[in-house]
């Protein structure tokens, strides 16, 4: 039987990258996806991939941010689809202003990755988690070699806070809600090829070059190593597992 088979799984940021590749996975071992992200022509097209490949998708736009409307999606989705039992808090952006560059970049830095990476986390699991407790729920939250360190090279002190805050969020709920049958994890993933940094990528080799030095396995990653380690924490192959950071950084966090 497939590992997800009977669950119904939320993904926020799926309309692309990290959170396509999960979507898609959990789909595969049975999961009906909700597929969720500000841009509703990259979510339903997520969705309709995984129509096209057998799954069971369902699409809406939302913005993580506001704070009403994640209450009104998650009343949404009972409605229209049914009760969440998995929740992945993946929709996330990021910003490389310092606290020495100009002050309305590193003050919009701050605000517009906060609202999102942290804020938006709190949103989509507070909307969301009746649900989750009624069924006793998995939530999967995508944290970050960077909820143990801040990279100098380069600097970004707001992602910075808010994937350490995603971490201690975790470990929060897992501790709050284990009575109630819920886990709460987090993934870490390393340096992974997705669109928001392939502009870096492509203007800034010595970067790429730095991260992969640092990096064990000597690889850049893809959206499709999360999968396994999303699919397992969400599965009952992880039943005994909560308030646990999965590492998958190509083993950057050991040297």
């Amino acid at each position: 039987m497939p590992l997800l088979a009977n669950h119904i799984a939320v993904v926020t940021g799926a309309g692309a990258g990290i959170g396509r590749a999960i979507a898609a996975g959990y789909a595969r071992e049975g999961a009906r996806v909700v597929v969720l992200d500000i841009n509703m022509d990259a979510a339903a097209e997520t969705a309709q991939q995984i129509l096209n490949a057998g799954g069971k998708a369902e699409s809406f736009a939302l913005d993580v941010t506001k704070r009403n409307d994640c209450v009104a999606m998650a009343k949404q989705v009972a409605d229209r689809v049914g009760a969440v039992s998995i929740l992945v808090n993946n929709a996330g952006i990021v910003g490389r202003n310092g606290m020495t560059g100009a002050d309305d970049a590193v003050i919009r830095d701050w605000e517009n990755i906060i609202a999102v990476n942290l804020n938006g986390v709190f949103n989509v699991t507070h909307a969301f988690l009746p649900a989750l407790r009624a069924n006793k729920g998995r939530i999967v939250n995508i944290g970050s070699i960077q909820s143990f360190l801040h990279l100098r090279t380069p600097s970004s002190p707001a992602y910075t806070a808010s994937k350490h805050g995603v971490l201690g969020f975790t470990r929060a709920l897992a501790a709050e809600l284990g009575k109630d049958g819920v886990r709460v994890n987090a993934i870490g993933p390393g340096f992974i090829e997705t669109a928001i940094n392939e502009k870096v990528r492509a203007s800034n080799p010595e970067l790429v070059k730095t991260f992969l030095s640092h990096t064990p396995l000597g690889r850049t990653g893809k959206p499709e190593d999360l999968v396994g380690p999303a699919i397992f924490l969400a599965s009952d192959l992880a039943g005994y597992v909560t308030g646990a950071i999965l590492m998958a950084d190509g083993g950057y966090l050991t040297v």
